[in-house]
């Protein structure tokens, strides 16, 4: 596996590359044009000019995430065909840049939801957090302003006060769109780029709906093991993968995440890692990667990855806000550098044991 950290580039992120660079076994990024909008099509000296400043400080890009997608595409408007061409082009021009992996959402209007971003734990750190019955006394269109005063100026993804202010004319638009129809448009999608992953050898990885169930009547449809099967045989081609996010799909507490591993063995291109403790089956707060922390077992997740061979890019997701520091919700550094070394340190001694 490959040891990187996400960052947002040097007009968003707080962290800079100078301090990936120093997290032991970290060698890699994963990155995005953070201000390029769902269905441009990304221009190709903006990916060179990307991948020059990362290589500069001796790092190399390891996927991007994301390339967002129009929400024409997910509903299945006629208009999609030029914003599926324009995600063909964003593709070509990553594929040229020796670019391989993509991590993107099929998720309708929000990418995630939480409650809270800036939740106090015992200990005095801050986390994401997420509770049903706050979910359920909001209406859609209040949810940005209710966590707006903790996002610490940052713009966060998938909530961009632009696209937010346009909430009820989003959910107007998926009206009529249910799980089967949004699996359909998947299908379209994925038939319509799956030749050119194929030329430019690029996987595919769609992260989970987060959290794995439906919020406010909205459909979800990558949210556990027969779902993501599904999603995989509807569309059979090794570029067809998925993100492995252990804190998306364990959300729901039914999944069972070392065995979902093992049987997407070959389709994961991407992992993201990370723990969630659990107050009630429907209240949930981001908690430390250690295993004792939380509510996974985090030895056996990287076990199971371990086990099938993954090799492909991995990240510690969110972190705790700690130690004063003011950052992007779950995006600050220190949390996140104590997670990749953890997770650096369960796959040395997974990997010793196997010897």
């Amino acid at each position: 596996m490959e040891m990187t950290l996400r960052w947002y580039g040097s007009k968003y992120d707080t962290v800079t590359l100078e301090q990936i660079r120093q997290i032991p076994g970290v060698k890699s990024v994963i990155t995005t044009l953070y201000d390029a909008k769902a269905g441009d099509a990304w221009e190709a000296d903006d990916i060179r000019a990307l991948k020059s400043e990362v290589e500069a400080a001796g790092l190399k890009i390891a996927g991007i995430e994301s390339v967002n997608i129009h929400d024409a595409i997910k509903v299945g408007s006629p208009d999609r065909e030029k914003y599926i061409e324009n995600y063909i082009t964003t593709l070509e021009r990553l594929g040229k840049e020796d670019i391989h992996m993509v991590c993107y959402n099929f998720m309708p209007v929000f990418d995630w939801t939480r409650t809270e971003l800036a939740r106090k734990r015992p200990d005095g750190s801050t986390v994401l957090a997420y509770t049903q019955e706050a979910v359920d006394a909001i209406e859609p269109e209040k949810m940005f302003e209710s966590i707006s005063g903790d996002t610490n100026g940052s713009v966060m993804p998938g909530w961009e006060p632009e696209r937010m202010e346009h909430v009820k004319e989003l959910f107007e638009l998926y009206k009529d769109v249910d799980d089967e129809k949004l699996f359909a448009n998947l299908k379209y999608f994925l038939e319509r780029i799956m030749p050119t992953c194929d030329k430019y050898d690029i996987n595919m990885a769609i992260h989970p709906d987060d959290p794995a169930w439906s919020v406010f009547g909205l459909p979800r449809i990558i949210i556990n093991k027969e779902n993501i099967l599904r999603m995989m045989k509807m569309v059979d081609d090794p570029h067809n993968g998925v993100t492995f996010c252990s804190g998306s799909y364990g959300t729901n507490r039914e999944n069972d995440l070392p065995d979902m591993i093992r049987s997407l063995k070959g389709r994961i291109h991407f992992a993201h890692v990370r723990n969630l403790k659990f107050n009630s089956p429907t209240d949930f707060e981001e908690a430390a990667h250690l295993s004792s922390d939380g509510s996974f077992d985090m030895y056996e997740i990287m076990k199971a990855l371990y086990d099938i061979g993954f090799e492909g890019p991995i990240r510690p997701d969110h972190g705790r806000m700690i130690w004063g520091e003011k950052a992007m919700p779950g995006y600050g550094l220190y949390d996140r550098a104590l997670g990749a070394a953890y997770l650096n340190g369960l796959w040395e001694a997974i990997e010793k044991s196997r010897r």
